[in-house]
């Protein structure tokens, strides 16, 4: 019988242990930190009903959706007499909108949720997109009303995930939609379908440049004159140095119309509360061309980059939006969050050499010496174990060499030996492969050796 070659298909990422733990341990620090500010778990399915998950999207997101046919699924109506039709989510928001609007009467608000998951998009196959991958977001959904704090916040969950994280300096830049329509339209761009237009190529002036930008908006699809863009280009290229620095751009701003102002209170209030919750004035700034393309931001926009690796683009976004779940309930359900593309995050910083190797989950190999002992190596895992240290046993035996090297390539640290000597004294040999150092530990004092070890810098 001939043999099914052994493939994956393009856009997925497959590791090896050592660099899953590398991404576990990732996910492990965004999890920890997104506790520590009050955020409450939640999953949802995969799968979503396709006219429930597809209701805000476009037909761009539509042709990149991955739909579910299941045998079982077409033999059921469902409850409105019709077929189901199912498809896989393509990203964690649209879900949390139906979920909010589902659960509305039995939620505390402000919601405060972080969702990590995988979600899947028909990306085409090229270095970097893929086609399944984990987002880490955190949302704040109020009902009715939700104070402009909740944006404040934000950025100091970012600082703390992001300093945790300890992948290079970094730089949380901050705008407001509201200041950026206000200001439009003080220039005379009054639609707000023309406003978004706008709005999306200034996003991209980090990536095409001025030149492109100003000679897209000076074109024929947006016709504007010459000086408009001319102070569109200035202000989208105001940033700051400091938080005083922040406030005084937004003051040479001037006056304007109701939402160029509303949009410059909320700034100031939001980048004076990011100094109070903590985070230095060397990790945020005010930076007037980040837009966000997605329509739904409708008020403070958030990007964070990494100050020696730009080209990796945005690592965390996000922002403010109005109307979470309108198309699902008549509630007025206000809300603010990012997102942290891991996968991506992971391929980008590993293709960089950015990251540290974690070495292994397990902490301790116990070696294989001769058969009349393997009760010994088992009580000493077990007890090992018992203390909360992870433990491997060799239980096949094989030359001594042979065993350390495989501790090596596993990436484990300590390896222990329990020969007739050994158990003659009462001691166990603990080679510790990180620091190359060998010593004779007594049986009762091996687990505070092991803690102690672990816990030395």
């Amino acid at each position: 019988m001939a043999l099914t070659p052994p493939r994956t298909m393009p856009g997925v990422l497959e590791l090896l242990p050592r660099e899953q733990i590398v991404l576990q341990r990732m996910l492990g620090v965004i999890r920890r930190n997104y506790e520590r500010f009050g955020f409450l778990p939640i999953e949802t399915p995969a799968i979503e009903y396709s006219d429930v998950l597809l209701t805000k999207s476009g037909g761009e997101t539509e042709r990149q959706v991955y739909f579910v046919q299941s045998t079982g699924a077409l033999e059921q109506a469902d409850r409105h007499g019709g077929v189901p039709e199912l498809a896989l989510r393509f990203d964690l928001t649209v879900p949390l909108a139906r979920y909010v609007a589902e659960h509305e009467r039995e939620l505390n608000f402000p919601f405060r949720r972080y969702q990590m998951q995988r979600v899947y998009r028909g990306e085409r196959a090229q270095r970097g997109r893929f086609r399944e991958f984990y987002q880490c977001d955190i949302d704040v959904i109020g009902k009715d009303n939700l104070s402009v704090r909740h944006d404040a916040e934000i950025p100091a969950v970012i600082y703390s995930v992001f300093s945790a994280l300890d992948i290079g300096a970094f730089t949380i830049s901050l705008n407001n939609r509201k200041l950026m329509r206000g200001y439009f339209e003080s220039l005379g761009i009054a639609d707000a379908g023309q406003q978004m237009l706008v709005l999306r190529e200034v996003d991209k002036l980090d990536k095409r440049g001025a030149e492109a930008v100003r000679a897209t908006l000076t074109g024929s699809q947006f016709g504007l004159a010459a000086e408009t863009v001319e102070r569109i280009l200035a202000l989208v290229q105001v940033r700051s140095t400091s938080l005083a620095d922040a406030l005084d751009q937004l003051d040479r701003l001037g006056g304007g119309p109701p939402a160029l102002e509303e949009g410059r209170t909320e700034l100031r209030q939001v980048l004076e509360l990011i100094r109070a919750l903590g985070v230095p004035e060397t990790h945020y700034a005010l930076n007037l061309s980040i837009a966000r393309g997605l329509d739904y931001y409708t008020g403070t926009v958030y990007e964070t980059t990494l100050n020696a690796h730009p080209e990796i683009g945005s690592v965390c976004s996000g922002g403010r939006y109005e109307n979470l779940a309108g198309q699902y309930t008549r509630s007025h359900l206000p809300g603010v969050g990012i997102s942290i593309g891991l996968t991506r995050l992971f391929w980008q910083l590993r293709d960089a050499g950015l990251l540290h190797d974690a070495g292994s989950t397990v902490d301790a190999l116990v070696t294989y010496m001769d058969d009349a002992h393997l009760p010994a190596y088992l009580a000493l895992a077990g007890e090992l174990r018992a203390a909360g240290i992870a433990t491997e046993v060799v239980l096949e035996g094989g030359k001594l060499a042979r065993q350390f090297k495989y501790a090596d390539r596993a990436g484990i640290r300590y390896v222990l030996v329990l020969g007739e000597s050994e158990l003659a004294k009462g001691v166990v040999t603990v080679k510790d492969l990180q620091r190359g150092e060998q010593s004779e530990v007594a049986r009762a004092a091996l687990v505070d050796a092991l803690r102690a070890g672990f816990a030395a810098p």
